[in-house]
């Protein structure tokens, strides 16, 4: 995996005509779980594909589960939410250098896509709803990806048009 600033990710996209039905993949980095979003084909809208249970145990499955995510949907970059918190913005990179280890993400480029009040955002909204703790906590891993994603497509698109 090969780390680009945001909008060179893009530009590099273009350039390479790499976004042409091709899509990008958000993830929202946790102590416990990787929430995942996806945009559609014409990269304007995000939403939510899944939560990966993350243990350090399991990177290598992981990275094979990205892989398969690649190949199945056609996914050219991902966009990484990247925490204020310095702590947890270590986590973050550690993960990814983690993925990075494995070999199996070679050729996937990566950015990274502030992420504060994602979490805070969709709590605030499910908050109502009244779903099971467990429940409630894998939908907002797949929506805080989702709020990272988007946030992602509306700066670059806003910038290339």
């Amino acid at each position: 995996m090969r780390y680009l600033k945001p909008s060179n990710l893009f530009h590099e996209l273009l350039k390479s005509n790499a976004l042409a039905s091709s899509r990008i993949l958000g993830l929202d980095v946790g102590d416990k779980y990787v929430g995942l979003a996806v945009s559609d084909t014409t990269n304007k809208v995000a939403s939510p594909l899944a939560v990966l249970l993350r243990k350090k145990t399991n990177v290598d499955l992981m990275a094979k589960d990205l892989q398969c995510l690649v190949s199945e949907l056609n996914l050219v970059a991902f966009v990484f939410g990247y925490p204020f918190d310095r702590q947890k913005a270590v986590q973050v990179k550690l993960f990814i250098d983690d993925l990075c280890r494995t070999g199996e993400l070679r050729g996937v480029n990566y950015t990274f896509r502030d992420e504060c009040f994602t979490s805070k955002n969709v709590e605030f909204l499910l908050r109502d709803l009244k779903f099971h703790p467990t429940q409630s906590k894998t939908m907002l891993d797949k929506f805080a990806a989702v709020g990272i994603l988007q946030g992602y497509l509306d700066f670059v698109n806003r910038k290339h048009a």
